[in-house]
């Protein structure tokens, strides 16, 4: 199924809190925002946070899209740090300029304490919404499953995108950990984890990877 633009739900943020001048778009990267699954919620606050930063799309647990502005306009999503461009011997890029940041509604790595699943903040999650991994990543086994309809949205967004700028859908494993292509502004779609070390976005689900093989 292809992406129909007008499901799309429009929750545009003030224009202080982006920044409007057009850039090439080369790449395409996966965040979750480590919180609950109101897209809208996110919407509002990158909003209220300073610096200009947000994503372009957000994606909530029930598959719903949310903009918060045209995609061919930009805002900080990264939080580049130069010292990883320095330790990968590539020069410092200024990659938010040409990359799309989509968000997905999740809390990411989960614990079990007695018997239950909790989040971060202590919230319980239900095993129906665990992704138990074969190893560990980042040092966590159990993760907050992204959602069918999560993952169908995601692939939807992602095709629509891909097609528009002309960015590759080639998927390469590398994209989960810091991948040189990322800080080299190589043309793909990459995760936050390819540009920073302390980032756990998005992790690596078997579900969302066989996704993105079959782009």
């Amino acid at each position: 199924m292809n992406l129909d633009i007008t499901k799309i739900v429009q929750h545009r943020l003030s224009n202080d809190q982006y920044l409007q001048d057009v850039h090439e778009k080369k790449q395409i990267y996966l965040h979750h925002t480590a919180g609950g699954g109101n897209p809208v919620a996110v919407a509002k606050y990158f909003q209220q946070k300073e610096g200009k930063v947000a994503t372009a799309f957000v994606i909530g647990e029930k598959g719903t899209i949310v903009q918060l502005f045209s995609s061919k306009h930009w805002a900080y999503h990264l939080g580049l740090k130069p010292e990883v461009f320095a330790e990968m011997g590539v020069t410092y890029r200024s990659l938010d300029k040409i990359s799309i940041g989509i968000e997905i509604c999740n809390y990411g790595p989960l614990k079990k304490q007695n018997g239950y699943f909790v989040n971060y903040v202590g919230g319980r999650v239900d095993r129906s919404q665990v992704t138990e991994l074969n190893g560990k990543y980042k040092g966590h086994i159990f993760w907050q499953r992204y959602t069918d309809e999560q993952i169908e949205s995601t692939r939807q967004l992602l095709v629509y995108l891909c097609d528009t700028y002309g960015i590759s859908k080639e998927y390469n494993d590398s994209i989960f950990d810091i991948d040189k292509r990322a800080l080299r502004s190589e043309n793909g779609i990459f995760t936050h984890n390819s540009v920073r070390h302390d980032k756990s976005d998005i992790y690596p689900c078997p579900r969302m990877i066989e996704m993105l093989k079959n782009l």
